[in-house]
Order: C-alpha cells, then structure tokens, then sequence
C-alpha cells in the first residue's frame, strides 16, 4: 500500500501560522513587485481565482485586499525536515518529492500501526500536533493512483482508492489528473479523442508512441492498472540553488552583484545546514529577450562559506560578456562533499584558511538567524 502525502497550501499555510492575524484572509507568498509570480495562494485566496505561477499584479487585480508575504526559504526547508523526519517515524521507506510532499510505502505496517486509514489518521494528526500545519493523504496499491487519490478530497483530506474500484476509477478519471499530462500532452489528447484514463486503452501503442514517445508506455500501464514504480528513497543531494527575476531588466552591475550576494548567502545557509561543501559553482543569466546561459567554475577546494561563494559566482559573472540587459540572476552549487572528505591542499592554501574563517563566522551567523528569524543579522550592502 502506498501512500502520498501532500501539504495543504505549504508556504502560504506556514505564513498563516506565524501571522495569526492573517488566518481566513485571502494570503499568497511571493514578491511584491510587479514582476513577482505567485509562489503559493492560500485556500482563501483561491477563491478569487488566485493560483501559483500567477502574476503578482493579477492576483492583486482579483483580490484588492490580498495579503502578501515575502518567501522564507529557509524556514519552509527547516518546516519540510521537520515533516520528513516525521514520516520517517512510520516506514522508512519514504520518497521525498518535492519540498511539500512525499510517497511512503506502509506495506505491512499495519500490524504496527493499525488499518490504512488509522495510519493516514495518525500521520496527519502528528503533522499537526507539531507544525499546527494540515496535510491531504491518499492511498492506493499504485503509486500513481495515491498521488491522485490526495488531491481528491483537499484540503485536510483523506481518500483511499481500494484495489476493487480501480478499474471504475480508471475508466471515468479525467485524462489531465494523470501525472505527467501538461498542456501540451492536453492539445495531443483531443486530437486523439482521449478524455479519460481509460480511452488510452483503445488507442494503438504506435499511434500512443508517436505522439507521446516513452511516455506512452506508462500511459498504456496507467490505463491497464499497472505501475511498477516502486517508492525510492532519497538519494544524495545533487545541486542547491537561488535565483530571482530582476525587478526590471539591467546591466547595472552594482543591482546584480546585490542580487548575486543574496543569492550566494542562500545557497551558503542551506549548504551549512546539510553539512556540505561544494566544489562546482554555476551562475544562471536569462536575459531580457529570454534566452539563458551558465557558466561553472570547479575548485580545487571545496567551499561552504557564503563570502566564497559569491567571489566565485562575481569572477564568472565578470568573465561573461553582458551587451543584453538581464532578466534573471542566479547562483548554484554542486558536487559535494562533508567536511570530514579528503581533499587536495590547494597551492595557496591562505586563500582556504580565509575561506575557512568566514566558514565559522557564517555558522555562528546561521545558529542567530535559526533562533531569532532570517533577516536578524544581513549584511549591510543587501540593505540599500
């Protein structure tokens, strides 16, 4: 039995939870310039027809009185730690999907636990006990049919869908609830004549391959109540990165570096809290016709200090011709290590130790800024 778990309004319901004052009130998360998208709307915001990826100033539009709150990264990973730790708890068999959700595999728990539903029960009753946040569960043989399944009775929700209805499920679900079905898959479907799981069966493999290439066999399993993914469980970490689209489009280098700064400070923090250090550092450039490049540098010594960071990230930066003005800025690591790996002395080792000074000094910075809030200590240039 397989379980999905996903978190009801994540950063709009932490946001709520802080600021009781703004708990019933139409809430998103996200920038307030005009340039800024909707991370996430809360459930009273929905109302107004508000949703994610939406532009700030049409969500203001919809809803005069709209609250919105900056994003605070850093407190929603330490909150989606919290869950998974928590989950880990019932089955340690948990996949970890995105920041605010996850499949869990209770295979034979029930014995520990009691039925699939009591497990569900208590699952959310624990999130909420500790977060005071709410979450949807489903539940399914399949996994794909769980992720379903937890957006059908949202939000605070439980729905479990039995082996014995998964043929009736499967044959009314509407094609565009199917994971992995966009828009554009949408457009390729009517032409077809597809409007439920279960009209993919009729369509020859050919035809399904055609126009959905190696997506059209899991379409053809879906149809046929098979799924063979199986929960994996989280693998190392590959990349952490920040970036932000520019309040305007800009070749002054003076607004980039700022924004380059904050960036490097993001990824420092979250490097430092999963005690990594980092070898690859990678800038992201989107310009204002649309079009992006990176650029990555590999050191000799791996880093984790913020003040490093951002020295690597300002050299690639300077290196890269800038005749375009610039949409968006981003910083990014890769390729890790933890601290206790055996590295190679670097030929200028002073620059390592100085690297290594602020290294300590950025921890001591983090250990204030967990305890007293994010913005407690910044550095001064981030404040112009």
């Amino acid at each position: 039995m397989i379980l999905h778990m996903d978190m009801d309004a994540f950063f709009a319901a932490i946001e709520q939870r802080d600021h009781p004052e703004t708990a019933g009130r139409p809430l998103v998360v996200g920038g307030n310039s005009k340039r800024s998208v909707v991370a996430t709307a809360s459930y009273e915001a929905r109302r107004f027809g508000i949703h994610s990826a939406m532009p700030m100033f049409m969500a203001l539009d919809k809803c005069s009185h709209l609250i919105v709150i900056p994003p605070d990264k850093s407190k929603y990973a330490a909150v989606s730690g919290q869950i998974m730790t928590l989950l880990n708890e019932f089955t340690p068999l948990v996949e970890q999907v995105s920041i605010d959700e996850a499949f869990l595999d209770i295979t034979g728990c029930e014995r520990l636990f009691g039925s699939v539903e009591k497990i569900c029960v208590a699952i959310k009753d624990r999130i909420k006990q500790e977060t005071g946040l709410t979450c949807s569960i489903g539940a399914s043989h399949l996994k794909f049919l769980a992720k379903i399944a937890s957006d059908m009775n949202k939000p605070d929700g439980i729905h479990i869908i039995k082996r014995t209805d998964t043929p009736e499920v499967i044959q009314t679900l509407a094609i565009k609830k199917v994971p992995g079905v966009g828009e554009r898959a949408m457009d390729q479907m009517k032409q077809l004549g597809i409007i439920t799981l279960g009209d993919i069966s009729r369509i020859p493999h050919p035809i399904l391959e055609k126009k959905f290439g190696k997506f059209a066999t899991d379409l053809l399993n879906f149809s046929r109540g098979i799924d063979p993914s199986i929960i994996g469980t989280s693998g190392p970490i590959k990349s952490i990165s920040s970036e932000s689209t520019l309040e305007n489009d800009t070749l002054d280098m003076v607004v980039m570096k700022k924004h380059l700064l904050a960036h490097a400070q993001r990824v420092g923090r979250q490097l430092r809290a999963k005690n990594l250090l980092a070898t690859n550092i990678t800038i992201k450039l989107k310009f204002s016709d649309f079009t992006q490049i990176t650029r990555q540098t590999k050191l000799m010594v791996p880093i984790c200090a913020s003040t490093a960071i951002y020295r690597e990230a300002c050299t690639l930066f300077e290196q890269t011709a800038k005749t375009r003005k610039i949409r968006l800025l981003g910083v990014g690591v890769s390729s890790f290590s933890t601290p206790d790996a055996p590295v190679q002395l670097e030929l200028f080792d002073n620059i390592d130790q100085k690297d290594r000074r602020w290294a300590v000094l950025d921890r001591a910075v983090d250990r204030i800024s967990h305890r007293f809030g994010a913005k407690t200590i910044t550095s001064a240039s981030l404040k112009s």
